[in-house]
C-alpha cells in the first residue's frame, strides 16, 4: 500500500474527564467539546475515565467510547484517587497516552501524559483564587512541566507565560479551542425563536430592548465590576439599553454585587445567573454587543463564540482574546473603565455593526472549529506517544 494513503494508527487515549462540574463553563466546555471530537476520529481508541456518579453524560456525549466511571467526587478524594487508583486503570485499560485536560496528571503515570494548562494566572495573579486553589495548581502545572511528554495550551500568550514561569522538560504544542459554528452561527433556528429563549430570561429582552452582554462565570478576573461601572457612567445617554451579566457567581464574586449596588443603574442589569448552553447562541447573537473585558485569560472562549455568532466583540488589548480576534475585535486597555465607557457609548449608539469587522469574526471563528482542535490534540498525543524510551 501506497505510505500516503496508508491510515493513520489507531491510538487509545485515555482522557480525564472527572473535572467538569454539573454545569460546565470555561475549561469544562473544552473537556466537553474534546472528548466528543476526539471520539467522532476513527483513529482515536476513546476511553472516558469519569467520577462514579456521572458515566450517563460521557455515555450520551461519546457512545463510540469506552466510559470508566471509578473516579470519587469531592475534589480531594478525587486527587488522591488520580496518583493512587488511576495508573492501575491505565494499565489495565491499555492506553498509549493519558491526558489530564485540567492542570493534573499521575505523577507516576504508567504511559506518557499529555496536561492542558489552561492558563498561569495561579502564578500571574494569585489573589484572583482561593488559596488553596493556588498552591494545588501551582504545584500541579510544575509537576506538570517536568514529568508530562507534552503540555497543551490553549494560546502562543500562555505558552509564553508557562516558560517564564517553570522550568519546561515537556514539549509545548497551542492548540486553540473551538466553536460549534451549527450552534453558534447568526441565524436563529426560526422566527421568533431567540426572542422566546431571552423572554425566559428576561421578559425586557423578549420585548426587544437593546443589551450588552457578558457572558462567564463571575470571577474576580472577569472585571465585571469594571463592566458595571463602565455602563453606569454612559447609561444615562442610552435610557433603554441593559447591560447583561450570563454567567453564574464564582469565587470573589461579591465584588460584583456592591460594584451593582454602588452603579446607581441596579435595575438596568440583569442577573441571568447560570445560562443553560441552549440559550448562550440567542444571546449573543440578539446582543448590540458582547463584552468580554476580561483582564486576563488562557483563551476566552465565549470572545470566539461571539465572533461565530456576528456579535459585534468589545474585549481587551494584550490578552489570548486579541490573539483570537485581533481585529475582529473593538480592543479597549484591561481594567480601564474610562476607554470602555467610551466603546460602550460608540456600540450602543450604532458604532459596532460594522459589516468588514462581523465578516472578519465569522471567518475566523470557522477556522477555529473543535474538529481542528481535536486533530492538534492528536498531534500532541502522537508525539506523546513517540516519546517513550
Amino acid at each position: 500500500m501506497d505510505e500516503r494513503r496508508r491510515p493513520p494508527e489507531l491510538l487509545r487515549v485515555s482522557l480525564d474527564v472527572t473535572a467538569v462540574p454539573t454545569l460546565p463553563a470555561g475549561a469544562g466546555q473544552y473537556t466537553l467539546q474534546l472528548a466528543g471530537a476526539l471520539a467522532d476520529r476513527p483513529d482515536v481508541d476513546l476511553v472516558v475515565v469519569a467520577r462514579a456518579a456521572d458515566p450517563d453524560r460521557w455515555r450520551g456525549l461519546a457512545p463510540r467510547s469506552r466510559v470508566l466511571a471509578t473516579a470519587p467526587g469531592p475534589r480531594p478524594l478525587r486527587l488522591a484517587w488520580e496518583q493512587v487508583g488511576l495508573p492501575g486503570i491505565l494499565r489495565r485499560a491499555e492506553v498509549a497516552v493519558h491526558h489530564g485536560p485540567h492542570y493534573t496528571m499521575p505523577e507516576r503515570s504508567p504511559v506518557p501524559a499529555v496536561v492542558t494548562v489552561h492558563d498561569l494566572s495561579f502564578f500571574e495573579s494569585p489573589a484572583w483564587h482561593e488559596r488553596s486553589k493556588v498552591h494545588l495548581f501551582r504545584r500541579a502545572i510544575r509537576v506538570a512541566a517536568r514529568r508530562a511528554a507534552v503540555v497543551v495550551c490553549p494560546s502562543r500568550a500562555t505558552a509564553l507565560e508557562l516558560a517564564r514561569w517553570c522550568r519546561m522538560e515537556a514539549e509545548v504544542m497551542v492548540a486553540h479551542h473551538g466553536v460549534d459554528i451549527s450552534r453558534f452561527s447568526p441565524e436563529e433556528a426560526e422566527p421568533g425563536a431567540d426572542a422566546a429563549v431571552l423572554a425566559g430570561l428576561d421578559p425586557r429582552l423578549g420585548a426587544g430592548a437593546p443589551f450588552l452582554v457578558c457572558v462567564g462565570t463571575l470571577e474576580p478576573r472577569k472585571d465585571v465590576p469594571t463592566l458595571v461601572r463602565s455602563f453606569a457612567r454612559v447609561a444615562g445617554r442610552h435610557p433603554d439599553a441593559l447591560l447583561v451579566l450570563a454567567g453564574g457567581p464564582g469565587w470573589g464574586s461579591r465584588a460584583v454585587d456592591e460594584a451593582v449596588a454602588a452603579s446607581g443603574s441596579a435595575h438596568r442589569v440583569v442577573r441571568t445567573g447560570y445560562v443553560p448552553d441552549g440559550a448562550v447562541p440567542a444571546l449573543l447573537r440578539t446582543a448590540t454587543a458582547v463584552v468580554y473585558p476580561a483582564l486576563y485569560e488562557g483563551f476566552g472562549l465565549p470572545a470566539l463564540e461571539a465572533l461565530a455568532c456576528g456579535a459585534p466583540l468589545v474585549t481587551t488589548s494584550g490578552t489570548a482574546m486579541e490573539e483570537v480576534a485581533g481585529a475582529a475585535a473593538l480592543l479597549v486597555p484591561p481594567g480601564d473603565p474610562a476607554a470602555l465607557a467610551d466603546v460602550l457609548d460608540r456600540v450602543l449608539a450604532g458604532g459596532g455593526a460594522d459589516p468588514e469587522r462581523r465578516r472578519l469574526g465569522r471567518e475566523i471563528a470557522a477556522r477555529h472549529t473543535w474538529a481542528a482542535s481535536a486533530a492538534r490534540h492528536v498531534d500532541a498525543y502522537r508525539a506523546a506517544a513517540g516519546s517513550r524510551g
